[in-house]
């Protein structure tokens, strides 16, 4: 078992702010795990008793509909915590998590986190600004759902996938998604992402290489949205 102040990922969210007693409760208590790619992290309507911070690995946060199809609210990745809005409001999951790679992932329980909130004002501010950060991304994600076309949301999430992840050594996106999962991310039927991905390649914005995506033209794709 890793110990928290010697772990860099830390570094990237709330726990950077805990003091070296802190982190050292935080070693002794938490738990880590290991998940395979395809399993769930949590589930919607399960109550979690603590958040994860995520030490490797990418998962997607996902709502399922009514009519079956995955949305995907957004890709987690290393540095990131899970689960602390459901921790704070005392209310179970509204959305779910799988792995889309394999995965190591520390769970802190929730008794340690809520003396943090009590206890160190710097980690209360920091969870709050997390909070609000993920909330004025929904409202963006809602407004493209509103306001974008379906051309025009497939271009945002390629430039999304690349920003955020980046690229290989041959220029194509470091994150490799099913159709299906791009279309879960653009909110689209999984037949109308091939055809715009198809078109994209015709117009000379990116290339397809099996099931991989090259950007040949982000200035282009920026201009589109």
């Amino acid at each position: 078992m890793s110990k928290c102040e010697q772990c860099i990922v830390r570094e990237f969210n709330s726990l950077k702010v805990l003091t070296k007693d802190e982190l050292l409760r935080v070693s002794n208590c938490k738990t880590s795990y290991t998940i395979k790619k395809g399993e769930n992290l949590f589930e919607e309507g399960q109550v979690l008793n603590g958040i994860f911070c995520i030490r490797e690995g990418i998962c997607k946060i996902y709502k399922l509909s009514d009519n079956g199809k995955n949305h995907i609210v957004k890709l987690i990745s290393k540095g990131d915590i899970l689960g602390e809005r459901s921790l704070v409001n005392e209310e179970p999951l509204n959305l779910s998590a799988i792995a889309l790679e394999d995965m190591e992932v520390c769970f802190i329980p929730k008794s340690e986190v809520m003396s943090f909130f009590k206890n160190n004002n710097n980690f209360s501010l920091n969870m709050l600004k997390n909070v609000c950060e993920n909330l004025k991304e929904a409202d963006n994600d809602l407004v493209n759902m509103a306001q974008k076309t379906v051309k025009e949301r497939l271009a945002i999430s390629l430039l999304y996938l690349k920003d955020k992840f980046g690229t290989e050594s041959d220029n194509t996106l470091k994150i490799q998604l099913s159709r299906e999962e791009l279309s879960g991310i653009v909110g689209t039927a999984t037949e109308s992402c091939i055809r715009l991905l198809s078109e994209f390649k015709k117009e000379g914005l990116i290339d397809l290489i099996g099931k991989k995506i090259s950007i040949e033209n982000e200035k282009g794709l920026r201009r589109m949205v």
